[in-house]
């Protein structure tokens, strides 16, 4: 074992934070052997001093002032676990500047200055390792920065936030409406008192930006990613979806497509229709799960717990532990520059579609549909109707029905051509959900 500690400036000890330090205690001996390094927490930086807290250590370890762990010389490696973009991304700057390592699990910070971040810590020489910003405990971001550095990879596309797969899950397994899935995510602690990054889509997106960011090579920020959250699916359309052999899922999605010009990216989050045979379709409750797809390799899947103290720990804890590493080796891990990003313009995306309508009940009003569809060039891959009485017809008046129909693969400006055609249409009382759907046909979600 090397004589000479590594030490360790922890950033922020709340769940996260905390489970570190009893993770890295409880495996301290092991690590050594294997790795011949003492690695241990020296300092910590918290809000809250007089908050009670009993992780191990000396009361003397603990400061409210973050800088001053930052700026300590007898500190070797700092971990960011607090979280936000400020103070966290001065902070960071400034370890990185000092030459120092650091490890985030900072999904907002990275999303938003990753690029400027890596540039900083190359020049430094020190590594910026964040196995634990995306997809929690899952050991997905090392894959795909070293083991599928030189892959094609075409998509990659996950279940990134375990707070709306439950909800989902919940919806789908026990016919529960949004609110009640919320509830109960709220009252088990999947859920904050504000869900809106979750169920709005917004910190998924910042994983795919992140993701789409390593996987193509190129700058995508958090403002880049078309988001859409799960606040407008209702038990409705859960039904539709099961009846139709699908269940609804919020998916991440990063894309490469080549275009006559090259290569252009997207990301995006939305809920999507996945068919029941597809992996994704059995991840349930607050798992994660990121599929990706290759010219090379074909398809991957990860899975695993995608958010929780000891699960997010245990990424925090390999980042270190490679962190300390490559620090007594003299070098570090890097993703390389990355390049502008070529982005693909959202009209240009094409999927297939579920769409579900509320019409006046009477003849020829299904033939006026499919002509607006006809005419704007979408192929109506399946159709069904549901009455006042039946299982979909929940609030319909005595002379509504309720259309649910999938379409094949459509561009994005044929649809919008279309929902606009339809709302114009006498027949059509309100165009309610519009959820793209997976198939076999699509190179897009």
């Amino acid at each position: 074992m090397n004589d000479s500690p590594v030490r360790v400036g922890l950033l922020g000890c709340g769940t996260v934070g905390s489970a570190l330090i009893s993770l890295l205690q409880r495996q301290h001996d092991a690590i050594a052997a294997r790795t011949g390094l003492d690695i241990a927490v020296t300092r910590v930086a918290v809000r809250d001093l007089s908050r009670p807290r009993d992780p191990g250590l000396p009361a003397e370890a603990f400061t409210d002032d973050p800088a001053a762990v930052v700026a300590d010389p007898d500190i070797d490696l700092v971990v960011e676990v607090m979280g936000g973009i400020e103070p966290a991304g001065a902070l960071v700057q400034a370890a990185l500047a000092a030459g120092r390592p650091v490890i985030t699990a900072n999904k907002a910070l990275l999303a938003e200055h990753g690029a400027e971040l890596f540039a900083l810590a190359d020049r430094a020489g020190v590594d910026l390792l964040f196995e634990a910003a995306v997809a929690g405990g899952i050991p997905f971001i090392r894959p795909l920065r070293e083991s599928l550095l030189g892959e094609p990879v075409r998509r990659v596309m996950g279940i990134m936030n375990g707070t709306t797969n439950y909800i989902l899950t919940r919806m789908t397994e026990a016919g529960a409406d949004y609110a009640e899935a919320l509830a109960e995510a709220q009252a088990l602690g999947f859920a904050e008192a504000d869900p809106t990054a979750d169920v709005g889509g917004f910190d998924a997106g910042a994983k795919i930006a992140i993701v789409a960011s390593i996987a193509f090579g190129c700058e995508i920020t958090a403002s880049m990613v078309d988001v859409e959250g799960i606040t407008a699916i209702s038990a409705d359309d859960i039904a539709f979806a099961s009846r139709s052999g699908h269940v609804i899922k919020l998916l991440a999605v990063a894309e490469r497509v080549e275009t006559s010009s090259g290569p252009q990216v997207s990301a995006a989050v939305h809920p999507v229709l996945v068919p029941v045979h597809h992996p994704l379709a059995s991840v349930r409750e607050s798992f994660n799960a990121v599929f990706v797809e290759g010219d090379a390799v074909g398809e991957l899947m990860f899975y695993g717990r995608g958010a929780g103290g000891d699960p997010t720990a245990s990424a925090v804890l390999g980042d270190l532990i490679d962190a300390a590493v490559n620090l007594r080796r003299g070098a570090h891990a890097s993703i390389g520059a990355l390049a502008p990003a070529r982005l693909r313009p959202a009209a240009d995306a094409a999927s297939a579609q579920y769409l579900s309508l509320v019409a006046v009940d009477r003849p020829g009003v299904l033939a006026a549909i499919a002509s607006v569809l006809g005419d704007n060039g979408i192929s109506i891959a399946s159709m069904s109707q549901s009455g006042p009485d039946s299982e979909l017809g929940g609030g319909l008046a005595e002379d509504e029905a309720r259309i649910d129909l999938i379409t094949h693969r459509t561009g994005r400006r044929q649809l919008d051509a279309t929902l606009a055609a339809l709302r114009s249409l006498d027949a059509v009382r309100r165009v309610g959900s519009v959820v793209r759907v997976l198939s076999d046909e699509d190179d897009d979600v």
